[in-house]
């Protein structure tokens, strides 16, 4: 094994599905590993089998750009066994193949690879990209990490050909493996149970950067049952506002990024002590930025107050973790919005100025004994309070309380395979 400083390769791998967007999406976990790897001195590459804009696609048009937001390019593959009669294509999303190959053949040949995962049932993208970095790289230990890592850790161990499989996350666990796999074990430069001393994602490396992520926070208060965000990250963790503004007004005026977007779980919970001082810190600071919450907002935390200040700061695209409107059977599912709050919060967005194309409310679509006409009233109701209606489906995680529901409603064995 070397023990000179170490070339690591992160890789962000393909998705494999019937549909794939690119909605703000990035590799925010892998990402920030490269930080703290190049913080501490080691060399880093990075591949994203999911570029929109990939070198080797510039001979045609340019993606478009809404807001940060395109298409990737897509391939019809194969359907997985047990989903021929889905009248749909079935996907890979992102570079080309041999593009990979290309890629990875004009590397140096890296000491440790890295790759991340997302979705549990995009685990077939997974697999086909540790295949293709190992055709190349027969030699070098492949680690997968990330969200199907985690929670499916022992399919991931069997199904996809990593060398190793890290659950959970990776910051406390990266320089021990790093050192185990190759010798080079540099001082801790940092505190993994602190936010605030996680060096800046490598984001840099990405071809173009046309949007960014940024987590305030970790964990969430709530436990609703469709969710794993507690089993992800079990602590509730904060950056300090000021850090973030830091991080919003690096990317704008160092690499022109205008679209920025949160990923957080609970980004306006205790709003007086992080939220609003971190927003009125981006006015003050100036920068003309748009913000997006794909992950949605707690719908009861938004006052009239803190609407204005949302304007005002920049967001755009605002998404209201809202499920459902049956709102007298939902205690057994979430308790975190009545009737009532989404009405007065829809409200108050409204008064501060936005408008209906700028908010949306998610509404979980396919949940164990839902039938069309809860999803069709649901709809309605959205409409009807002047907002836009965002269906989600909903994707049974194992671990969760609603796992066991799932897996007795569903035409599929749920439990032997992800997909």
């Amino acid at each position: 094994m070397p023990s000179n400083t170490p070339h690591i390769l992160l890789v962000n791998p393909w998705i494999h599905d019937f549909a794939a967007y690119d909605f703000w999406a990035k590799p925010l976990g892998l990402l920030t590993l490269g930080g703290i790897l190049r913080d501490h001195g080691a060399r880093i590459s990075y591949l994203d089998c999911l570029d929109r804009f990939h070198p080797l696609a510039a001979t045609g048009p340019l993606p478009p750009v809404r807001c940060g937001r395109g298409p990737y390019r897509k391939t019809v593959i194969a359907k997985p066994r047990g989903l021929d009669d889905i009248p749909r294509n079935y996907c890979r999303y992102g570079i080309r193949v041999d593009w990979l190959r290309r890629d990875l053949a004009s590397l140096d040949p890296p000491d440790l690879v890295l790759v991340t995962s997302l979705m549990t049932y995009w685990y077939p993208g997974v697999r086909e990209t540790i295949d293709v970095v190992k055709s190349v790289f027969p030699e070098v230990p492949v680690v997968l990490g990330g969200v199907y890592a985690t929670l499916c850790a022992d399919h991931a161990r069997d199904t996809c050909g990593a060398d190793r499989v890290v659950s959970g996350p990776g910051e406390s666990a990266l320089l021990p493996l790093v050192s185990d796999i190759t010798g080079w074990s540099p001082s801790p430069r940092f505190d993994p149970q602190d936010l605030n001393a996680l060096p800046r994602p490598v984001l840099d490396l990405e071809h173009r950067l046309v949007h960014a992520p940024v987590l305030t926070s970790r964990g969430c208060p709530y436990r609703c049952a469709y969710c794993a965000s507690y089993r992800l990250q079990p602590r509730r963790m904060r950056r300090s506002p000021a850090s973030v503004v830091d991080e919003i007004v690096h990317w704008h005026e160092n690499h022109g990024v205008r679209d920025f977007a949160f990923y957080d779980d609970a980004l306006l919970v205790d709003a007086e002590r992080h939220i609003i001082p971190l927003l009125e810190g981006v006015a003050a600071a100036g920068v003309e930025v748009r913000f997006h919450t794909p992950n949605a907002l707690h719908i009861r935390e938004i006052t009239r107050p803190l609407a204005r200040l949302m304007f005002r700061a920049g967001f755009h695209t605002i998404r209201l973790g809202l499920e459902t409107t049956a709102f007298e059977g939902r205690q057994s599912m979430d308790r975190k919005v009545t009737g009532a709050e989404f009405v007065r919060t829809v409200g108050h967005l409204k008064a501060a100025g936005f408008n209906s194309d700028q908010v949306g409310a998610y509404l979980l679509a396919g949940l164990p004994g839902q039938d069309f006409t809860g999803v069709e009233s649901s709809i309605a109701l959205v409409k009807q309070a002047g907002v836009t209606p965002v269906i989600a489906h909903y994707t049974p995680i194992p671990g969760t309380p609603m796992w066991p529901q799932a897996v007795a409603a569903s035409r599929y064995d749920l439990e032997a395979d992800p997909i």
